[in-house]
């Protein structure tokens, strides 16, 4: 049982405030901080601060996986840190993307390696043979894209703006509300030809305009969205593909579960982020990186319906858990009190506190005071770790046997 000592990643997209305050340190800050990372991340792994020296989280986990990470984990995930934790931090939005299930991520994979593409080339698209599932549980209101929306709001939000130079491509889904018209439209508006782009964006442009101008009607958020997008991105395809998902704005608490092939953009706000510990990204439009369109229409889920938001299901012990199908992670709030408990889980757990202080102690005499913004490492072989204080605390565990419980 260790504090950990974190990278931040310093993406154009950060916040300069948001993990700068969470640390307790100088805000605004001098570069922007879009991801803190804790985990075994071989690019940025956490450091565990021990007595007289630092030792790296995955050099540790990959000496002794089944004492850091638990048999069966250790057996699952073939002795990898199943998941990545992060505070993510977004002043500005995020590219467009999904990420392939285990099953497309390895023929991918294998692919790819036969091809000879090296793991670096910016053009590739799968780096490893693992699923990214995500979640996304926001600290602040937090917004998002997410998902393909129903056939008829994507109809009447699109046909809401007037503009002729729509009408083709609306009727692939008026004449087909499913999942087929949906993927008829979006490969439609992301393959619009060069020539014919520009002026189809300046004329949907103009039409936000007027209507986020106007101030009525049901889809004002979506088109003001469209016109920030439009903003940062001029020219991208993405724009247009936008208008095609459910846009979600989250309450602190609120949560997003991303399974393999949705389609998202995060746009602004605050969460805390669990993932599969995995680099594999098809991105879609709102970016100046690597496009891969038929790869993209590959691994989407075109299922259209609206976003589930998770609000949290209280477990018999008091902490919220945001219960999704992903073995490689669990996530769940506890908000401590004075008395101690003790948590249990026979795999790696990664604790961040939110809010207040938390002590954390083991019953081999471990005794840690964590504030706000620091996290702390448990392995699997560590035992009678308890919690007391006042504070928030995010634990995130592996997602298999039923995922973590809290012995009160």
């Amino acid at each position: 049982m260790e504090l950990m000592r974190n990278r931040i990643r310093p993406y154009a997209w950060g916040s300069r405030t948001a993990i700068a305050e969470l640390l307790g340190e100088p805000s605004p800050s001098a570069h922007p901080q879009a991801e803190m990372w804790m985990g075994a991340h071989p690019d940025d792994p956490s450091m565990l601060l021990l007595a007289d020296t630092e030792r790296s989280l995955a050099d540790e986990v990959a000496t002794d996986p089944e004492g850091m990470l638990g048999g069966a984990a250790a057996r699952s995930f073939g002795g990898r840190f199943p998941f990545l934790l992060k505070v993510l931090a977004a002043a500005e939005p995020l590219s467009l993307q999904a990420h392939p299930s285990i099953e497309l991520a390895r023929l991918g994979f294998d692919r790819e390696e036969a091809a000879g593409v090296p793991r670096t080339d910016p053009n590739r698209n799968y780096r490893d043979p693992w699923a990214k599932p995500e979640l996304i549980c926001a600290l602040t209101e937090f917004h998002a894209l997410c998902g393909f929306a129903a056939p008829d709001h994507t109809v009447a939000l699109i046909a809401g703006l007037g503009v002729p130079q729509l009408d083709h491509y609306l009727a692939l889904l008026a004449g087909q509300p499913d999942a087929e018209g949906t993927r008829a439209l979006f490969s439609s508006l992301i393959t619009v030809p060069p020539h014919a782009l520009a002026d189809l964006l300046d004329s949907v442009l103009a039409a936000c305009v007027a209507k986020v101008r106007a101030g009525t009607g049901p889809f004002v958020a979506e088109y003001r969205t469209v016109l920030e997008l439009g903003e940062r991105y001029p020219g991208d395809a993405g724009v247009l593909a936008s208008m095609l998902l459910n846009r979600v704005t989250l309450r602190p608490g609120q949560a997003l579960y991303l399974a393999s092939g949705n389609l998202h953009a995060y746009l602004a706000g605050t969460g805390v982020e669990i993932m599969g510990n995995s680099d594999n990204v098809l991105r879609g439009g709102l970016t100046p990186k690597h496009v891969d369109v038929p790869e993209l229409m590959r691994v989407l889920d075109f299922a259209p319906g609206p976003a589930r938001v998770l609000h949290g299901e209280i477990s018999p012990t008091r902490e919220v858990v945001y219960p999704t199908p992903a073995p490689e992670f669990r996530l769940a709030r506890v908000d401590v009190g004075r008395a101690e408990r003790e948590i249990t889980h026979p795999g790696p757990q990664v604790l961040l506190v939110t809010a207040g202080s938390v002590r954390v102690r083991d019953s081999a005499g471990h005794d840690l005071t964590v504030r706000r913004g620091q996290s702390v490492w448990i392995a699997a072989r560590d035992r009678g770790v308890r919690l007391s204080g006042s504070g928030t605390v995010f634990r995130a565990t592996d997602g298999l046997g039923g995922g973590p419980t809290l012995a009160m």
